[in-house]
């Protein structure tokens, strides 16, 4: 089964490349590796503004992470021209704006890692990975996250 074709029967639309919103770039290949800049949770199309352990849930958390990993692959095949081409992710980084005291952050992160493992499968949507608590993120995002992929 191709990644589109998982894609598809997870009803999810990948979204176009969102124009950065300061002096960078969305993604940078070297070699066989493509950095994607951090991407910051949306919904409904604007910032999903929060803090985990204050106004944002866990579960609500989450699904901002899962959120990000759509508009992460999205940024991934306008890198690429074809996820297909994936041969591994290979690290994600994930910032939850967060109380002092809240530890799920690992958690939260679970979103887009479950959801690169539904679908680019065990042996290539298995990945590294940091989950850090932070004390804000750029227009009070909830969660921000970024990627390293290997490319065939």
């Amino acid at each position: 089964m191709s990644i589109y074709d998982k894609l598809a029967e997870l009803q999810i639309t990948l979204p176009p490349v969102a124009i950065p919103a300061a002096a960078y770039v969305p993604f940078v290949q070297t070699g066989n590796l493509v950095f994607l800049s951090g991407h910051i949770a949306k919904k409904d199309g604007a910032v999903w503004a929060g803090q985990l352990g204050k106004n944002i849930s866990t579960e609500e958390g989450k699904a901002a992470a899962r959120a990000i990993a759509i508009d992460l692959m999205g940024t991934l095949h306008a890198a690429l021209g074809d996820l297909n081409k994936v041969k591994r992710i290979v690290k994600v980084m994930s910032l939850v704006n967060s109380t002092g005291d809240f530890t799920e952050q690992h958690l939260v992160t679970n979103g887009a890692s479950e959801l690169f493992g539904q679908v680019f499968g065990p042996q290539v949507g298995a990945h590294a990975r940091s989950a850090f608590g932070v004390a804000q993120i750029p227009m009070g995002a909830c969660v921000e996250i970024e990627l390293i992929a290997e490319v065939a």
